[in-house]
């Protein structure tokens, strides 16, 4: 068993903390339930179900801290792990910025759970491949594609009487289809809590599309263009810089929200006015747990209003430093838009590019959040309101603090993963003047 009920995994806690002899504990619970798929040549090359749940110990003396883990919960289990965690902490050293667990808090309700998601089976998967191989087989195409499905508990309880629990779902799943002569690549993901809101079919058509019309691509001069951004091309550029607000950092003068002289940018007017950038944990489209992993409430919170940063991220230990409330990290990212479809973008472009997705980013500068990349299954060029035709990769050079100040147009919103991090994005489609392409790739 991996899934406990709130009830069930409150006594595992308790017993815990109960066996503590040190100054303190924290232990945290995490059950997970899912499976996954992959496909490639036409053909399901892969799948299988994991079913794992793991307990973690913080034992603390004073500022000294140790940490076991276990995956058994009978007593004898339990006890022998808080032993060990206890004797870790006894050999540690002491940690300078070491934190007291906090005292309980009051979450509101999660909104991440979906029963339809954690209903999901073997059939369910293979019919979701087969939906789009089938396709792919009908246009003569090649398809690639990997869906992945989780069901997790998250519990946590502390020798202060902090409690916390958290049940999610989610399902991942992403698709490239190939022209058989090679040269056209079409890509699309899609991200959800709800599986309900999936389908495979639907976005194997779009991969298929691009595929076909992105078939013997012209090469263009490098420069600055007029792009249109799909929200999985901006939400990596987008992750990279939230990742990057962080208080200490920018204290330290190590960050873009740096000031010469000392300070941070905190309630500076750096973005485009237009440019609404906030947190929501029971946001409809994007929810987020109601708590952080070390215990700490989300909130409803605005990071950039009307272009000016209105919050940046403080740990409590960096927030003690500076006498003032910690800001936890959030778990989800919402970018306001409008109601402009990819469609009316391009009608209204006369001269630009359409860029499906971004990949292989690193970082140039971290100071301007200066990045590079390339472009990457399906890139366009349009002219006089129209795709022309195909293109040939690009390699880009740009920050997203500039691309967000030359911003032409909002779109709709589209939910994105972007990688690591735990985060969910919900992102519009952007049309972005200047952005910099410095080089051709051959890459299909």
């Amino acid at each position: 068993m991996s899934l406990y009920s709130e009830e069930e995994a409150k006594k595992i806690l308790e017993k815990v903390v109960r066996f503590s002899k040190a100054d303190g504990c924290e232990v945290n619970l995490t059950g997970a339930e899912g499976g996954n798929i992959r496909y490639a040549r036409n053909s399901v090359s892969t799948a299988g179900e994991n079913s794992d749940a793991i307990l973690v110990v913080q034992s603390y003396f004073g500022k000294k801290a140790g940490t076991a883990t276990i995956n058994e919960f009978d007593d004898a289990s339990l006890e022998k792990v808080v032993r060990r965690s206890e004797e870790l902490a006894q050999l540690a050293p002491e940690n300078p910025e070491f934190m007291e667990p906090l005292p309980p808090q009051s979450y509101g309700e999660s909104r991440t759970f979906s029963e339809a998601t954690a209903k999901i089976n073997p059939d369910f998967r293979a019919q979701a491949a087969a939906n789009s191989i089938r396709l792919a087989k009908e246009k003569e195409v090649t398809s690639a594609g990997f869906l992945e499905d989780s069901n997790t508990v998250a519990a946590m309880m502390n020798s202060k009487g902090l409690f916390a629990y958290n049940r999610a779902t989610n399902v991942t799943y992403t698709v490239t289809m190939r022209t058989n002569d090679g040269t056209g690549s079409g890509w699309v993901t899609r991200d959800f809590n709800d599986v309900s809101k999936l389908d495979t079919s639907e976005a194997s058509k779009v991969a298929i599309d691009k595929a076909l019309q992105s078939k013997n691509a012209k090469a263009i001069e490098p420069g600055k263009y007029t792009v249109i951004l799909e929200p999985a091309a901006s939400a990596e550029l987008l992750r990279n810089m939230l990742f990057n607000m962080n208080a200490r950092p920018a204290d330290e003068g190590r960050s873009f929200l740096s000031k010469k002289g000392g300070g941070t940018r905190l309630g500076d007017k750096l973005f485009d006015e237009r440019i609404n950038f906030y947190t929501d944990p029971w946001h409809k489209e994007v929810p987020a747990a109601p708590w952080t992993p070390d215990g700490q409430a989300r909130k409803k919170m605005d990071i950039i209003r009307n272009g000016v940063v209105k919050n940046i991220f403080y740990d409590r230990y960096w927030a003690s430093q500076k006498n003032v409330e910690s800001v936890p990290f959030p778990g989800n990212a919402i970018l306001d838009g409008g109601t402009a479809s990819i469609e009316d973008m391009i009608r209204d472009t006369k001269k630009g590019i359409l860029v499906t997705r971004f990949w292989y980013i690193r970082t140039v500068d971290p100071q301007t959040l200066l990045y590079t990349g390339l472009t990457r299954d399906g890139t366009f060029y349009i002219e006089n309101g129209k795709i022309k035709h195909p293109i040939k990769n690009f390699r880009f050079n740009e920050s997203p603090v500039i691309m967000l100040n030359n911003v032409e147009t909002l779109g709709r919103q589209v939910r994105v993963s972007a990688g690591g991090g735990g985060v969910n994005f919900f992102l519009p489609y952007m049309k972005i003047r200047d952005f910099t392409f410095t080089s051709l790739s051959d890459a299909v």
